[in-house]
């Protein structure tokens, strides 16, 4: 300030020291009474017209310049310049590393830096800058993201930006600190589009959230993330342990709110194909979770209704999770077990597991006489005969009351006979068909053997 003052208004200004001469000449108003000649203000910023032509280095060195200078340059002019040219150099398509020697291009002219950072390996087109700029505050990330996303940059790149700041900036960092740069990462993150995003670092992230006990609403807005892309995920994912001073073995809540969220996303033309992946996903935790003895029923039936009925194809994978659940919680009442059984659908369960649901005396007897109404539903297609012994089996399961269990095992009993009967009778005309096949086949035989002798009696008399 000195030299300019005494050197009739001269100065060296470099990217160095651009932004500190800046905010000294707004301090002391040095604007040249009228005279742009005099003025340091307007000689900062009218020495920002070459920037295009700094090199990758003096961008960054005018950038932690700017950033030490902070808050007094957060809403400066030439801090927005800088993070614009800055950005247009990393989404520049035809630029992999500004750390070789570079020609002029459509947007911006490169000067070759010949500094020491030359000698850096030549790495991914898209993430070469990420390590560059991990020197940036929380407050300037937040603005240069910010500035990224309203200037259209690929979605998928910020991300892993995002992704990679997150994690080597809290590798170190003080409790305070790692809880302000997650907040503000989660907020940012809600900026991209969702189909950006990658399951497995949101996971991650929030492993480190939970840790660090963030506010409810960055929790709420992380966990919505999350949902979104629950299609992604794998079984190890969800699996994260109960919260503090919680009985049950696994976060059980987490996963109905992932799921809540992903069915808010519904809509899209893809939506089918990913509930597809939740449901298997969903049907596999199920499995999992269930020999918890500490889970209570209510929540293991939430989570079987979580999802609408026309998401499975199969139940036989629920069923298989409620015959662990109920042989684990053995002490439930008819009642209990009842709502337990009340989402699964017996016209979606294979022959083999509604056999041997029909004998599993673990389920209620409601629940084991419906197995056996659908296993005669599905012998009726085959055998149209036996239409009398369907309709006598729904008049017994209507007559069911809660009040007679005695006569609803004893009603088991004669459906059991009933459909044993049916079985026979089936493997009576399976029998009976076959004799009729091998006649059949042992008479075309015959005739095909007399026309052959006929055929040949003509050769024989000529």
């Amino acid at each position: 300030m000195a030299r300019f003052c005494y050197d009739n208004g001269r100065t060296m200004i470099t990217p160095s020291n651009m932004f500190l001469l800046n905010c000294a000449a707004h301090f002391l108003e040095m604007d040249g009474n009228g005279s742009s000649r005099h003025s340091l203000i307007d000689q900062t910023e009218k020495s920002l017209k070459g920037i295009n032509f700094w090199t990758w280095s003096e961008l960054l060195e005018a950038l932690k310049q700017c950033q030490n200078l902070l808050p007094a340059t957060k809403s400066s002019v030439m801090l927005q310049c800088i993070l614009d040219c800055l950005i247009g150099r990393i989404a520049l398509p035809s630029i992999a590393s500004p750390y070789t020697c570079s020609s002029d291009s459509s947007s911006f002219q490169f000067s070759c830096d010949t500094s020491i950072d030359s000698l850096k390996s030549s790495s991914s087109q898209l993430t070469w800058w990420f390590e560059d700029l991990l020197f940036l505050n929380v407050d300037l990330t937040d603005k240069l993201i910010k500035t990224m996303v309203s200037l259209k940059v690929n979605h998928a790149t910020i991300y892993k930006f995002l992704f990679y700041y997150h994690k080597s900036r809290c590798i170190g960092a003080a409790t305070a600190e790692k809880h302000k740069i997650t907040e503000v990462v989660i907020s940012l993150l809600s900026l991209l589009d969702r189909s950006s995003l990658s399951c497995k670092g949101l996971f991650e992230i929030y492993r480190v959230a939970l840790g660090l006990r963030i506010s409810k609403f960055y929790k709420n807005n992380l966990e919505s993330l999350m949902g979104s892309q629950l299609d992604q995920a794998t079984i190890d994912y969800l699996l994260a342990p109960s919260p503090h001073k919680r009985a049950y073995f696994y976060d059980v809540n987490l996963v109905l709110r992932l799921v809540q969220a992903f069915l808010l996303e519904g809509g899209s033309l893809s939506f089918t194909s990913r509930l597809k992946k939740v449901t298997k996903l969903l049907d596999s935790y199920l499995v999992e979770v269930a020999p918890d003895s500490h889970l209570k029923p209510s929540k293991f039936t939430a989570l079987v209704l979580l999802l609408p009925d026309y998401a499975r194809a199969s139940y036989d994978r629920v069923y298989r999770a409620m015959d662990l659940f109920l042989e684990v919680h053995a002490g439930l009442c008819e009642e209990e077990k009842r709502s337990v059984c009340c989402a699964l659908n017996h016209e979606k369960l294979s022959e083999e597991v509604l056999k041997d649901l029909s004998w599993n005396s673990k389920f209620p007897s409601q629940t084991v006489q419906m197995a056996l109404i659908t296993q005669q539903s599905m012998i009726k297609c085959s055998l149209p005969e036996t239409h009398h012994l369907l309709t006598f089996c729904d008049s017994l399961f209507c007559s069911n009351t809660k009040e007679n269990l005695g006569k609803e095992d004893s009603e088991t009993k004669k459906l059991r006979a009933d459909l044993q009967g049916m079985h026979w009778k089936m493997m009576g005309l399976e029998k009976v068909c076959g004799t009729m096949q091998t006649e059949m086949a042992n008479i075309m035989r015959s005739r095909l053997s007399i026309l052959g002798n006929a055929r040949s009696v003509p050769k024989l008399c000529s």
